[in-house]
């Protein structure tokens, strides 16, 4: 199972927007998929149209181990590949428990080592702060793909997640690398690329090589109508706005075919 953590150190930089889009696209290709919810304002959680019951198990217990695995994961409407480990508010209650585990930056692998072989792909959401829980779903990938606002807080939050990275390399508390970065909200004017989106983004470059920056979301509304729909982009038409997500699933194709 290849896992991708979807990181970003600032709230609006396209994470949960990624995840979602990322993950129906790798399970309509045939990839068995389970996305992780491990922001406490579980926004992926209402994207996909999931509502838990009261006392459900969510990644909480999972984290916890006060439950069998299997029952907090959850089959998505949207297809048989598609499932998800949710979160609500009380996500935030793990903090103290991973920082006094001893272990918070790696527990979370350890949780998810007896699915590996169920599924090809697992795609976390991260919340967009730095805590206990961002430490350990860093701890847990094995790449990272960093969204970032085509702006001078993109710019900012990328340097952030990366010195954060990097520090946890340091310490031996994971292995990951960087997947790609994600400009998010890139906006044009007809042909011509704003002012700030151009110089953020050519910024993005240098930090990371330009190999590693990925084709544009661009400021657009179809995004956020394919959300409430509970579909693709594709489905809707607009394939051509699907474009840095066909990309991506091309650079995860080949890292599954590897592992």
């Amino acid at each position: 199972m290849l896992t991708i953590t979807i990181t970003s150190l600032s709230g609006g930089q396209g994470k949960t927007t990624s995840s979602l889009f990322l993950g129906r696209l790798l399970s309509r290709q045939g990839y068995p998929t389970l996305m992780v919810d491990a922001d406490p304002q579980h926004n992926l959680t209402t994207y996909l149209g999931f509502e838990l019951e009261p006392k459900e198990p969510t990644l909480l217990e999972f984290i916890k181990k006060t439950v069998e695995t299997e029952d907090c994961i959850y089959p998505t409407t949207y297809n048989d590949n598609l499932f998800l480990i949710p979160s609500d508010d009380q996500l935030d209650t793990v903090q103290d428990y991973l920082s006094n585990s001893g272990v918070g930056a790696t527990l979370l692998k350890r949780r998810l080592e007896p699915i590996e072989e169920v599924f090809k792909v697992c795609i976390i959401d991260a919340p967009p702060q730095r805590s206990q829980i961002c430490l350990a779903v860093i701890g847990a990938a094995d790449v990272l793909l960093i969204p970032a606002e085509a702006s001078v807080k993109g710019y900012g939050s990328l340097v952030r997640t990366l010195d954060l990275l990097n520090g946890l390399k340091d310490v031996g508390a994971t292995n990951a690398e960087v997947l790609g970065v994600l400009p998010f909200r890139d906006r044009w004017f007809g042909k011509t690329q704003a002012q700030e989106s151009r110089a953020a983004v050519e910024g993005m470059r240098d930090e990371v090589t330009e190999e590693l920056v990925l084709p544009s979301i661009r400021e657009s509304e179809r995004y956020k109508q394919a959300i409430n729909k509970r579909t693709t982009l594709s489905e809707l038409g607009y394939i051509e706005l699907e474009y840095p997500f066909e990309i991506l699933t091309e650079k995860i194709s080949k890292l599954i075919g590897s592992n």
